[in-house]
C-alpha cells in the first residue's frame, strides 16, 4: 500500500539528496522595518532542521 505524503510538510521542507532536510525560518512574513538588515539577510538562508525532528519529518515526506 503507497504512502501519502503529508502536503503541509511537502510545502515547509526540502529534503536535500545528501539528506539534509532544509526548512524556512520564522518571523520573515511582515513588519521587516524593526529588523535589522544582517538579520533580514540571515532569515533568507535555509536553516537545518535539529536532529530530533529529523526522522519525524522523513516520515511524513516518504518520496521526498
Amino acid at each position: 500500500m503507497k504512502v501519502k505524503t503529508n502536503k503541509a510538510a511537502q510545502k515547509r521542507f526540502k529534503i536535500k539528496k545528501s539528506g539534509k532536510i532544509l526548512r524556512g525560518h520564522q518571523m520573515t512574513s511582515h513588519l521587516k522595518l524593526s529588523k535589522s538588515s544582517s538579520r533580514k539577510r540571515r532569515q533568507k538562508e535555509p536553516g537545518r532542521v535539529a536532529k530530533g525532528d529529523i526522522k519525524r519529518i522523513k516520515r511524513l515526506i516518504p518520496y521526498g
